[in-house]
C-alpha cells in the first residue's frame, strides 16, 4: 500500500467480519487519529515505546485493536504518526548563512529533546521513510540551513540523513540506560565512578591506553557528548563547501 492509499486508509470505517455476530463494545464515541496519537504519546511518555503495541493502545483507548485500523494501517504507520507529530512542534529558523552551523546544531538539540520526552520513541524513526508532511517540513527546513551555509547538495543530503540517525541513536541509547540505571543492580551502567573503579583495575599492561585515559574515556556531563559527535559531523561539511545558495537565502524558510 503507498502512502496515498495508507493515508485515506485512515479515513475508511472497518469492515464487519463475515459471519460475525454485532457484540456490544466498551466505548460509543469515535475515534480520531488526533487521539490515537494523542493517547499512544501518552503510552509512551509513561510506559515507554516497548510497551506501546496496537492492543495495549486500543485498551487505552477503551476499544477494540480491529476499530483502530480504521485510521492506523499497522504500527508502521502509527510510528510515522508519532514522529510526524513530534516533527509538528518544532520550530524552525530561517536559515542564515553567517550562523548555519549553530542553526544546524539547534535543531537536531531539539529533536533530541522531544525525543527524550517519550522513551525510546527514537526507535521508530530508525528505517522510517520520511513522507509526513511534518517530517518533510523539517528536513526541507533543514536542507535550506545547510544549503544557505554553502553545503553541496549530495553533502547536504546525506548530512541529514547520518545527523537523524546520530540523533536517534544517541535517544535511544540513553533511554535504555536511564531504564538500566532504575534497576537497583545495574546501577553501574551510568556511574563514573564504578567505571574509573573497572578500568583502574584492569592490567595495565594489556590495555595501557585504557588505563592510562580513563579519565577521557568517561568524561562529559549532560550532553557534552552530543555536542562533540554533532560538532564533528557539522564541521566536516566544511569539506563539502561550495557557492551558497543564493534562491535559498532570498526565500528563507517560509514554513517555519
Amino acid at each position: 500500500m503507498n502512502p496515498r492509499e495508507r493515508r485515506a486508509a485512515r479515513h475508511l470505517p472497518p469492515k464487519p467480519e463475515a459471519g460475525a455476530t454485532p457484540r456490544t463494545r466498551r466505548r460509543t464515541a469515535p475515534i480520531t487519529v488526533e487521539q490515537v496519537v494523542d493517547t499512544a504519546l501518552d503510552v509512551v511518555a509513561t510506559e515507554g515505546y516497548e510497551a506501546l503495541t496496537m492492543r495495549r493502545l486500543a485498551n487505552a483507548l477503551d476499544t477494540g485493536p480491529a476499530s483502530l485500523y480504521a485510521h492506523v494501517v499497522n504500527k508502521a504507520d502509527l510510528d510515522e504518526l508519532l514522529i510526524g507529530r513530534l516533527c509538528s512542534e518544532l520550530d524552525l529558523p530561517e536559515p542564515d548563512p553567517a550562523a548555519w552551523r549553530e542553526q544546524i546544531l539547534g535543531v537536531c538539540a531539539r529533536i533530541r529533546d522531544q525525543y527524550l520526552k517519550y522513551p525510546g520513541i527514537s526507535q521508530a524513526a530508525l528505517a522510517m521513510a520520511p513522507t509526513d508532511l511534518e517530517t518533510v517540513r523539517v528536513t526541507e527546513g533543514m536542507l535550506a540551513i545547510l544549503l544557505a551555509g554553502g553545503v553541496a547538495p549530495q553533502a547536504a543530503a546525506w548530512a541529514i540523513d547520518a545527523l537523524l540517525l546520530y540523533v536517534a541513536a544517541y535517544c535511544l541509547e540513553t533511554s535504555i540506560a536511564r531504564r538500566r540505571s532504575a534497576q537497583d543492580d545495574a546501577v553501574w551502567v551510568v556511574d563514573r565512578d564504578e567505571l574509573l573503579r573497572r578500568f583502574a583495575a584492569l592490567p595495565a599492561h594489556t590495555f595501557p591506553h585504557t588505563t592510562r585515559h580513563a579519565a577521557e574515556i568517561t568524561a562529559g556531563e549532560g550532553h557534552d557528548r552530543f555536542d562533540f559527535t554533532l560538532g564533528l559531523m557539522i564541521d566536516g561539511l566544511a569539506h563539502h563547501q561550495g557557492p551558497v545558495d543564493t534562491e535559498t537565502r532570498t526565500a528563507g524558510h517560509a514554513q517555519a
